[in-house]
């Protein structure tokens, strides 16, 4: 198979879908790789890294597009990407249609199959392909929002982690999932008083275990998240519905009770946010105010740390890429984890939380891949 992989253009997106490592693994396995020139620039791999590993290099996005038969990226393709996309095309990438419907008009048209990474599962439960961009973006959501609560850059002026004779900052995480334990960890690091909360119990039990009571764990009732979050300093999003498009959990009325230069950071924002007041920002503008509190809502967090994230990235992603490279559809039909990953074929959505959240019918992958 031919597989290609364009230079992510969505603002102040520095991962690459294939690093050279991963490279040598598709040639190994006989297929075709096509890079457009300085795709992973931002990893500090040049163009002579991707030749060495056995990759052709082109001048272009489109070239890529117009000669591979799969088409593997880091975010979702941007609309001067769809309109490359062609019948029988592959595509696999994070894709997160549920709060995108023109993203998701755009796929359909093109009649491309889409497989979304953070739909994949595993024997475990677990989004395989998604845990290790949360991982990320759990620790940096505590950098970002110790930067942000600085006075300078509008924040009420308190460090995180205190010092002697100085209580420390206070940090609510909202989801007790991948982003939510990693956002402990870094706060826990830094020595700040850390709260999570979330609706299952054996979790809640579970992230008492593997904390040690280094943080408070409560059962998240709507008087629980008011109080936490209204003594919060820093509040980090961190709830996911697989697919699906995030509950608002934080609305505008409660904004009024929180400190003034507290922080909102919301990583499901990829999902639509789950702060009623969040909207996309981007590494450029990451912030913005609303009744006195800074909200952190860029989509692409991972993207600032880029070679960390694209190498942690393609360590998930490469096994999967390589079945469909082996086996194209085939690989869809046969295993059960792939299927969950395919969100749109031939102008059909096929992930039922994207159906539900949009308003499209949703088409089981089994009965449009009989023909594979």
């Amino acid at each position: 198979m031919r597989v290609g992989c364009p230079k992510e253009i969505k603002n102040h997106e520095y991962r690459v879908g294939l690093t050279p490592s991963s490279v040598r693994e598709y040639v190994a396995h006989g297929h075709d790789v096509i890079m457009e020139t300085n795709a992973g620039a931002g990893i500090g791999a040049g163009d002579d890294a991707y030749k060495a590993a056995g990759a052709k290099i082109v001048g272009t996005a489109k070239e890529v597009f117009e000669q591979s038969d799969m088409i593997v990226k880091v975010k979702e393709p941007q609309p001067a990407e769809w309109a490359m996309l062609r019948e029988d095309q592959l595509l696999y990438t994070y894709l997160h249609l549920a709060p995108d419907p023109e993203q998701t008009k755009g796929l359909i048209d093109s009649g491309c199959t889409a497989i979304a990474y953070e739909t994949v599962t595993d024997d475990r439960g677990g989004l395989p392909l998604l845990a290790p961009m949360s991982e990320v973006a759990g620790r940096l959501s505590i950098q970002a929002s110790a930067t942000a609560l600085q006075k300078a850059n509008g924040g009420s002026g308190v460090l995180l982690g205190g010092v002697p004779g100085v209580l420390p900052g206070k940090v609510v995480v909202i989801g007790g999932g991948v982003v939510g334990i990693h956002a402990a960890k870094m706060a826990v690091g830094l020595g700040t008083d850390v709260t999570i909360l979330d609706r299952s119990l054996p979790r809640l039990r579970q992230l008492d275990d593997i904390f040690n009571g280094r943080v408070k764990t409560r059962y998240s009732s709507i008087d629980a998240l008011e109080q936490e979050v209204f003594a919060a300093d820093a509040v980090i999003g961190a709830v996911l519905i697989p697919g699906a498009a995030a509950p608002k959990l934080v609305t505008r009325e409660m904004l009024s009770g929180m400190k003034t230069g507290s922080v909102l950071c919301d990583v499901a924002i990829d999902q639509g946010g789950c702060f009623e007041t969040s909207k996309a920002t981007t590494h450029s503008e990451p912030t913005y105010v609303v009744d006195g509190v800074i909200h952190y809502c860029v989509a692409n967090m991972p993207g600032a740390v880029s070679v960390t994230s694209a190498h942690a990235l393609n360590n998930a992603t490469l096994q999967y890429g390589v079945m469909l490279a082996d086996k194209g559809l085939n690989a869809i039909l046969e295993n059960h984890h792939l299927r969950n990953g395919l969100n749109v074929h031939k102008g059909k959505i096929t992930n039922a939380a994207v159906a539900e959240a949009l308003g499209y019918e949703m088409t089981a992958p089994e009965t449009i891949l009989k023909v594979a």
